[in-house]
Protein backbone atom coordinates (compact mmCIF):
# COMPACT_ATOMS: atom_id res chain seq x y z
CA UNK A 1 0.00 0.00 0.00
CA UNK A 2 1.47 3.64 -0.82
CA UNK A 3 2.03 6.38 1.44
CA UNK A 4 -1.00 8.92 1.10
CA UNK A 5 2.10 11.68 1.38
CA UNK A 6 3.21 10.35 -2.14
CA UNK A 7 -0.20 11.55 -3.66
CA UNK A 8 0.13 14.32 -5.88
CA UNK A 9 -0.70 17.67 -4.47
CA UNK A 10 -3.65 19.66 -6.16
CA UNK A 11 -3.60 23.39 -6.63
CA UNK A 12 -5.96 23.96 -3.31
CA UNK A 13 -3.10 22.03 -1.23
CA UNK A 14 -0.71 24.26 -2.50
CA UNK A 15 -3.02 27.51 -1.91
CA UNK A 16 -3.93 26.12 1.88
CA UNK A 17 0.13 25.79 2.65
CA UNK A 18 0.42 29.56 1.04
CA UNK A 19 -2.26 30.60 3.31
CA UNK A 20 -0.32 28.73 6.34
CA UNK A 21 3.02 30.47 4.95
CA UNK A 22 1.22 34.13 5.02
CA UNK A 23 0.17 33.60 8.67
CA UNK A 24 3.90 32.33 9.88
CA UNK A 25 5.25 35.76 8.54
CA UNK A 26 2.13 37.60 10.46
CA UNK A 27 2.94 35.83 13.16
CA UNK A 28 6.76 37.01 12.89
CA UNK A 29 7.60 33.35 12.82
CA UNK A 30 9.31 33.54 9.13
CA UNK A 31 10.95 36.58 7.35
CA UNK A 32 9.57 37.76 4.16
CA UNK A 33 12.67 36.66 2.36
CA UNK A 34 11.69 32.71 3.90
CA UNK A 35 8.61 33.51 2.44
CA UNK A 36 9.19 34.15 -0.84
CA UNK A 37 11.56 30.98 -1.12
CA UNK A 38 8.74 28.40 0.75
CA UNK A 39 6.19 29.98 -1.59
CA UNK A 40 8.48 29.35 -4.88
CA UNK A 41 9.15 25.74 -3.44
CA UNK A 42 5.01 25.23 -2.88
CA UNK A 43 3.93 26.08 -6.25
CA UNK A 44 6.75 23.39 -7.53
CA UNK A 45 5.81 20.88 -5.45
CA UNK A 46 4.00 17.83 -6.84
CA UNK A 47 3.02 15.98 -3.59
CA UNK A 48 2.15 16.17 -0.22
CA UNK A 49 5.31 15.22 1.42
CA UNK A 50 7.01 18.12 -0.50
CA UNK A 51 4.18 20.64 1.13
CA UNK A 52 4.41 18.63 4.46
CA UNK A 53 8.40 19.51 4.04
CA UNK A 54 7.62 23.12 3.68
CA UNK A 55 5.67 23.75 7.07
CA UNK A 56 7.22 20.90 8.71
CA UNK A 57 8.64 23.68 11.38
CA UNK A 58 4.96 25.61 11.43
CA UNK A 59 2.76 24.74 14.47
CA UNK A 60 -0.38 24.60 12.03
CA UNK A 61 -0.19 22.89 8.46
CA UNK A 62 -2.65 23.03 6.12
CA UNK A 63 -2.16 19.90 4.45
CA UNK A 64 -4.71 17.34 5.67
CA UNK A 65 -3.22 15.13 7.15
CA UNK A 66 -4.03 11.10 5.54
CA UNK A 67 -7.67 9.98 7.07
CA UNK A 68 -7.42 6.14 6.43
CA UNK A 69 -7.20 5.52 9.71
CA UNK A 70 -6.93 6.72 13.26
CA UNK A 71 -3.59 7.86 15.07
CA UNK A 72 -2.51 6.79 18.38
CA UNK A 73 -5.46 7.79 20.57
CA UNK A 74 -7.85 8.08 18.79
CA UNK A 75 -10.01 9.28 15.72
CA UNK A 76 -8.41 11.11 12.65
CA UNK A 77 -7.83 15.13 12.88
CA UNK A 78 -8.22 18.28 10.66
CA UNK A 79 -7.31 21.36 12.79
CA UNK A 80 -7.23 24.67 11.36
CA UNK A 81 -5.32 26.90 13.73
CA UNK A 82 -5.19 29.92 11.32
CA UNK A 83 -5.63 29.34 8.04
CA UNK A 84 -6.99 26.58 5.82
CA UNK A 85 -7.44 22.78 6.29
CA UNK A 86 -8.89 21.14 3.56
CA UNK A 87 -9.57 17.36 2.96
CA UNK A 88 -10.89 17.22 -0.89
CA UNK A 89 -10.23 14.72 -4.13
CA UNK A 90 -10.02 10.92 -3.61
CA UNK A 91 -9.66 9.86 -0.28
CA UNK A 92 -11.40 6.73 2.25
CA UNK A 93 -13.02 7.75 4.85
CA UNK A 94 -12.91 6.94 8.61
CA UNK A 95 -15.85 5.94 10.51
CA UNK A 96 -15.13 8.92 12.82
CA UNK A 97 -13.23 11.67 12.74
CA UNK A 98 -12.72 14.90 14.30
CA UNK A 99 -12.42 18.58 13.06
CA UNK A 100 -11.84 21.54 14.88
CA UNK A 101 -11.37 25.53 13.69
CA UNK A 102 -9.90 27.92 16.22
CA UNK A 103 -9.99 31.99 15.20
CA UNK A 104 -9.17 32.55 11.70
CA UNK A 105 -9.18 28.78 10.92
CA UNK A 106 -10.92 27.40 7.90
CA UNK A 107 -12.11 23.61 7.53
CA UNK A 108 -13.32 22.24 4.14
CA UNK A 109 -13.94 18.58 4.42
CA UNK A 110 -15.18 17.46 0.50
CA UNK A 111 -17.12 13.82 0.64
CA UNK A 112 -17.77 14.39 -3.11
CA UNK A 113 -14.97 12.27 -4.14
CA UNK A 114 -14.32 10.03 -1.09
CA UNK A 115 -14.83 6.44 -1.32
CA UNK A 116 -16.87 5.72 1.95
CA UNK A 117 -17.07 2.08 2.77
CA UNK A 118 -19.44 3.14 5.78
CA UNK A 119 -23.52 3.49 6.12
CA UNK A 120 -22.88 6.14 8.69
CA UNK A 121 -19.58 8.64 9.58
CA UNK A 122 -19.17 10.28 12.74
CA UNK A 123 -17.66 14.03 12.20
CA UNK A 124 -16.79 15.51 15.66
CA UNK A 125 -17.18 19.24 15.32
CA UNK A 126 -15.16 21.98 17.20
CA UNK A 127 -15.18 25.19 16.74
CA UNK A 128 -13.99 27.98 19.04
CA UNK A 129 -14.08 31.51 17.22
CA UNK A 130 -16.68 33.15 15.42
CA UNK A 131 -13.69 33.86 12.64
CA UNK A 132 -13.80 29.83 11.85
CA UNK A 133 -15.79 28.33 10.02
CA UNK A 134 -16.17 24.53 8.88
CA UNK A 135 -17.60 23.91 5.26
CA UNK A 136 -19.06 20.02 5.02
CA UNK A 137 -19.76 19.14 1.13
CA UNK A 138 -21.42 15.60 0.51
CA UNK A 139 -23.00 14.53 -2.11
CA UNK A 140 -26.78 14.55 -3.44
CA UNK A 141 -28.45 11.87 -1.46
CA UNK A 142 -26.23 11.70 1.21
CA UNK A 143 -27.64 13.08 4.74
CA UNK A 144 -25.93 15.40 7.48
CA UNK A 145 -27.56 15.18 10.49
CA UNK A 146 -26.81 17.93 12.94
CA UNK A 147 -29.40 17.54 15.67
CA UNK A 148 -26.06 16.37 18.28
CA UNK A 149 -24.21 19.80 17.84
CA UNK A 150 -24.37 22.03 20.66
CA UNK A 151 -25.13 25.53 19.81
CA UNK A 152 -23.19 28.33 22.01
CA UNK A 153 -23.80 31.53 21.63
CA UNK A 154 -23.97 32.89 18.42
CA UNK A 155 -22.87 29.57 17.00
CA UNK A 156 -24.88 28.28 13.60
CA UNK A 157 -25.02 25.26 11.74
CA UNK A 158 -26.56 25.74 7.94
CA UNK A 159 -28.30 22.80 6.50
CA UNK A 160 -30.49 22.28 4.12
CA UNK A 161 -30.55 18.93 2.42
CA UNK A 162 -31.43 19.08 -1.43
CA UNK A 163 -33.05 15.29 -1.44
CA UNK A 164 -33.69 12.42 0.68
CA UNK A 165 -30.81 9.69 1.60
CA UNK A 166 -30.58 7.69 -1.72
CA UNK A 167 -30.27 3.67 -1.44
CA UNK A 168 -26.75 4.21 -1.42
CA UNK A 169 -26.28 7.28 0.83
CA UNK A 170 -24.07 7.68 3.96
CA UNK A 171 -25.75 9.74 6.79
CA UNK A 172 -22.87 11.69 8.27
CA UNK A 173 -23.69 12.35 11.87
CA UNK A 174 -21.98 15.92 13.29
CA UNK A 175 -21.45 15.85 17.06
CA UNK A 176 -19.77 18.53 19.04
CA UNK A 177 -20.36 21.95 19.77
CA UNK A 178 -20.08 25.64 17.94
CA UNK A 179 -19.29 29.04 20.07
CA UNK A 180 -19.65 31.25 17.62
CA UNK A 181 -18.73 29.97 14.14
CA UNK A 182 -20.79 28.54 11.56
CA UNK A 183 -21.14 24.93 10.15
CA UNK A 184 -21.91 25.15 6.60
CA UNK A 185 -22.96 21.85 4.84
CA UNK A 186 -23.16 21.95 1.17
CA UNK A 187 -24.90 19.59 -1.39
CA UNK A 188 -23.53 18.49 -4.36
CA UNK A 189 -23.12 16.34 -7.13
CA UNK A 190 -21.12 13.36 -7.13
CA UNK A 191 -17.57 14.10 -8.30
CA UNK A 192 -16.01 11.53 -10.29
Amino acid sequence: MSDQRDVRASDHDRDGVAETLRAAVSDGRITLEELEERLDRTYRARTLRELDEIVADLPSTAVAPALDGPPPGGAPLLHARRGRVARTGRWTVPRRMKVRADRWGNVKLDFTRADCPHREVVVDVEITSWFGNVVIIVPIGWRVRDDEVIRLRLGAVFNAPKAPLAADGVTVRLTGYVKTGDILVRYRPRAW
